[in-house]
């Protein structure tokens, strides 16, 4: 049976399983819809918050973000781990015994104002938005691969799935089909890397086979990844090169990223009780942390595999050929991969040699004139496609690479079906319900919000076909807007009854204008290519990168609505006991509800 064929049969049946679920677990009340009837259990909810938390970023993107540029990139780790810490101890709990559906109602209640309620919605749908063209692109290139067409292809197929699937469930149909997605997506995850750490290191387990010795030199891992990618011109992969300011804020934004998202809150709307929020937010970091603590192993390896490949000789002897790339079975994933347009090779010099190395770098270039060498001969490998690549150059079974296809589609899904429910619910329950029709039947809320889903996938679709970056670099993006805008109202809302209406207002718009604008400077208005003044390499404050403006926007935020609080109306006495109540333990069980 060829690859193409396993490919079909196991994302065929990963998706007959996930489109069963959602047809058997349909919504049929707004109830169910949007919160699944509060009847989840904390450890499948939990399950399920992992599974719409570990997107196309995490499954797809991260590793090769890791692998290409190594220990700087671990504060995409740091910051999206940490940001759970922050959610189950400083938001779930409290969120979940005010007892809305939304983010956006919350807001709206609590600062007492259609137009608070209104701001969020918008914060809302620019950062969901945002995070979507990320697993839009991630979509693509999983669809790209695994159907051997092109991204462009591959993404339009995946956005016609997103759609069939997300719409017909609602929450109670997106929480059973996560949890399943999740098993799916974490068993791909683990099992190649267990296979490719038994290969270079004899450990099955990858986290510690990272820190093992490698089988064939006896040195220590990293400590021959080290030498092998300075050998070529790169910075050595353990050490840190980034500017640490920066590193630091773009950790921090994406921690309160994370206890911002309202696709991620919305998800601890629908527990029993108050105390089942924070063992919902506990158990997703366990389930979380099983992928976390194995993805820079998984790109610590690829990276010496590639690097392996394309010098099979040693990088102090001859570079791969042409003729063995194009019959060497060992090769195939490069042609195959070669088809989506997301890799590429090309023999600039003639001389049958395709040279892997950084033509950037000094010393690299001095040893390239003296050997002939016109520049680095790999000229593209993008990173989103390592982790769907990596069983294919370790040369692991068929069914292995099958299982990562369902796997990296189960991700990318997973997790735009969340986003897309947080946008609906936001368009139809908190705009059209809240604001512009209150009478609204439950059957026409259910149609908007079904309408609100299939334009938000078109507006992704089109951006994802141009993304500002990788996908993780796309989604940290989206981390920034929540960051900036929801985060500090939420926090706020909770811990501080100082803040009013003109307030939380005020730091929202303040915080979303000021990064939105931050961020479209540097990667061009609305996305569109070629209309950006700065790029991250030479940002406009300092070395302050558009991925990590988000800390920035947040501090705008919190300093805006305490001045704005502080010259305007006292919040009125009876929200100031709304929030008293909130905090308070005793009774927690009997949320408010509608």
């Amino acid at each position: 049976m060829d690859q193409f064929t396993i490919n079909l049969l196991f994302v065929g049946a990963s998706f007959a399983l996930y489109i069963g679920i959602a047809i058997w677990a349909r919504a049929g009340s707004t109830s169910e819809f949007y919160a699944a009837g509060r009847g989840v259990h904390p450890v499948t909810n939990g399950m399920a918050t992992a599974a719409d938390w570990m997107s196309a970023a995490s499954f797809i993107s991260m590793a090769g973000l890791i692998a290409f540029t190594g220990y700087d990139n671990s504060s995409f780790l740091m910051g999206w781990t940490g940001g759970y810490v922050l959610l189950a101890l400083l938001l779930a709990p409290y969120l979940r015994k005010f007892g809305k559906f939304t983010v956006s109602e919350f807001i709206g209640d609590r600062f007492y104002s259609q137009t608070a309620r209104i701001v969020a919605v918008i914060c809302l749908i620019v950062a969901s938005v945002t995070y979507v063209i990320g697993q839009m692109t991630g979509v693509g290139v999983a669809f790209g691969r695994f159907l051997e067409v092109s991204n462009t292809a591959g993404l339009l197929i995946g956005a016609g799935v997103v759609f069939a699937y997300a719409v017909f469930g609602g929450m109670k149909g997106v929480t059973y089909t996560q949890v399943a997605q999740y098993c799916v997506l974490i068993t791909a995850y683990t099992i190649p890397a267990i296979f490719i750490s038994l290969q270079l290191t004899g450990n099955p387990i990858p986290a510690l086979g990272l820190f093992g010795d490698h089988v064939a030199s006896g040195e220590p891992l990293l400590t021959k990844l080290d030498a092998i990618v300075t050998e070529i011109g790169f910075k050595e992969y353990t050490m840190h090169h980034a500017d640490t300011f920066n590193m630091v804020l773009f950790t921090l934004s994406l921690m309160i990223g994370t206890a911002g998202l309202p696709h991620v809150i919305m998800r601890f709307f629908t527990v029993p009780k108050v105390a089942d929020a924070r063992w919902s937010a506990g158990w997703a970091l366990v389930f979380i942390a099983l992928l976390y603590l194995t993805a820079p192993a998984v790109g610590a390896m690829a990276r010496l595999n590639i690097t392996d490949m394309m010098w099979p000789n040693g990088t102090d002897g001859e570079a791969v050929s042409v003729e063995m790339i194009e019959n060497d079975a060992r090769y195939d994933w490069m042609a195959t991969w070669q088809k989506t347009g997301l890799l590429d090779w090309e023999d600039k010099n003639g001389d049958g040699k395709i040279q892997y190395y950084n033509d950037k770098s000094e010393a690299m270039q001095a040893k390239a004139t003296e050997n002939g060498w016109t520049g680095n001969e790999l000229t593209k490998f993008n990173r989103d496609i390592l982790v769907l690549a990596n069983p294919e150059i370790a040369n692991l079974p068929g069914w292995v690479i099958g299982l990562v296809a369902a796997g990296g589609l189960a991700a990318a899904l997973s997790t735009a079906a969340g986003l897309l429910l947080a946008i609906s619910s936001a368009v139809s329950h908190d705009l059209i319900k809240g604001a512009i029709n209150p009478s609204i039947s439950e059957k026409g809320e259910l149609l908007s919000a079904r309408i609100a889903m299939a334009v938000a996938i078109a507006v992704a679709t089109y951006l994802g076909l141009n993304p500002p970056g990788f996908a993780a670099q796309t989604v940290a993006l989206a981390f920034g807007l929540a960051a900036a805008s929801i985060f500090p109202a939420l926090m706020m809302g909770i811990f501080s009854t100082r803040i009013n209406n003109s307030g939380a207002v005020a730091g929202m718009l303040a915080g979303l204008i000021v990064t939105l604008v931050y961020i479209f400077l540097h990667k061009g208005w609305l996305f569109i290519p070629g209309t950006n003044s700065f790029t991250d390499a030479d940002p406009l404050l300092g070395t302050i990168k558009s991925t990590s403006f988000g800390a920035i926007g947040a501090a705008v935020n919190f300093a805006v609505a305490y001045v704005v609080s502080g010259m305007t109306k006292e919040t009125p006495q009876e929200i100031k006991d709304l929030v008293e109540s909130v905090r308070i333990p005793r009774g927690a069980g009997a949320a408010h509800d509608h």
